[in-house]
């Protein structure tokens, strides 16, 4: 494991703090939670945060995408930059935990947890801050937009700049499990998450009334047929040793019981592993659908809607993390989480810098946090944001004083 900052006392400083803000901090995690929005809609969210950062001095950059923004703690001292990035966006899930501070936005919800990222957030803002006679170099903290919408917020982030001015050297992120316990965190060396190509499909047929559908292009049949016929792709045209899976997730068309639909929309999505795959599945996508819709009579358009690469992390930015929380929680556990095939727009700031996205434990059956992602009645033990926060702390500190000589 590599070696932690040898300083004790700084340690047990950084613990007392901790406890501290704790309550606090779940106080905005609940205000945060009752008031969710939707990707690229996080204005009252971003003012929020931006309040919080601007409270503990920090120079905040807002303003350069719609929603979102990101804020710099400078030591004032050479030293690398760090990046600390959390997602602020909410679900459009109607919530049914019950809980006193549940959502207080008809069909919108924090069901992924993204309101625990942001409590880590800021919990992370104000210990740094606290210390900052300690470090070295410079914190970027960065409120990203739209996570859960594709094409997604970091991109839009990135060519606004947020890597750079200076350059970022490595960056953080995690996020919470509930399939992992409270008081464990998981890491996961290489590829966490794969690489998704995200596509709208539009047939056009022509319409006519069901009593006539010889003078008709059924858009909803060829539709039926393009369902059918992409399931092919990974299992007759894709190797099987490579993971890849095709999913159709919606399909829209069609007004009245008897009137054949002129046109059609179909929402997909496309996940694989191996490179050349990736490379490959949007023609395979294109050609299978567009000469389905040919041979019927109809017009098919594939749309991309937004692509991210596989989320790869850093080992060595991993293994900061996991002696941070040993050193802060020897008695806590490490689980390496297994790899699964959803994505996240956290690797596309991985495209550019090393870095990790860690998991948070944070399942208890005992009070019913044992729900999956997105699901509306997904809630966490609380007591994981404060091991979140302080964990991120101390890594984030260990990389300023050791990121530069471990990179070489």
């Amino acid at each position: 494991m590599t070696t932690m900052m040898n300083d004790a006392p700084l340690f047990a400083r950084r613990l007392a703090a901790a406890g501290a803000i704790e309550k606090p901090i779940l106080a905005l995690r609940r205000r945060l939670h009752q008031f969710p929005e939707l990707s690229n809609n996080e204005f009252r969210t971003t003012l929020t945060l931006k309040k919080e950062l601007e409270r503990l001095g920090l120079a905040v950059h807002a303003g350069l995408t719609p929603t979102g923004l990101w804020a710099d703690l400078d030591s004032g001292r050479p030293g690398p930059t760090v990046a600390i990035r959390t997602d602020i966006d909410a679900l459009a899930v109607t919530e049914q935990t019950g809980l006193p501070y549940a959502s207080k936005v008809p069909g919108v919800m924090h069901a992924c947890g993204h309101d625990v990222h942001m409590a880590v957030f800021i919990g992370t803002a104000r210990l740094l801050a606290k210390f900052l006679a300690d470090l070295v170099g410079r914190v970027r903290f960065i409120a990203q937009p739209a996570e859960e919408q594709p094409p997604g917020g970091a991109r839009p982030l990135i060519d606004a700049g947020v890597l750079k001015n200076p350059p970022v050297d490595v960056i953080l992120a995690l996020h919470v499990d509930p399939a992992l316990r409270v008081g464990s965190i998981g890491v996961r060396d290489g590829v966490n998450f794969v690489a998704v190509h995200d596509f709208d499909i539009r047939v056009v047929g022509r319409a006519a009334h069901a009593a006539f559908p010889h003078r008709a292009v059924d858009a909803l049949a060829v539709a039926a047929e393009i369902i059918s016929g992409l399931q092919q792709v990974v299992s007759r045209q894709i190797d099987p040793i490579h993971p890849a899976v095709v999913t159709l997730g919606t399909i829209a068309g069609g007004r009245a019981r008897n009137i054949i639909p002129g046109e059609v929309f179909i929402e997909g999505t496309a996940r694989s592993l191996d490179p050349a795959v990736t490379r490959k599945m949007p023609g395979l996508i294109r050609k299978i659908a567009v000469g389905i819709g040919r041979g019927l009579g109809a017009r098919v358009e594939v749309i991309p809607r937004g692509a991210y690469p596989p989320l790869r992390c850093d080992p060595r930015v991993n293994g900061r993390v996991a002696g941070a929380f040993r050193a802060l929680y020897p008695d806590g556990r490490i689980r390496t989480h297994a790899l699964v095939m959803g994505a996240e727009d956290f690797a596309c700031y991985l495209d550019h810098v090393p870095g990790t996205m860690f998991r948070l434990g944070v399942a208890n059956r005992t009070i019913g946090a044992d729900k999956p992602w997105h699901h509306p009645a997904f809630i966490v033990d609380e007591r994981a944001i404060r091991i979140g926060y302080s964990t991120m702390t101390l890594a984030a500190a260990d990389l300023l004083h050791h990121w530069p000589s471990e990179a070489r």
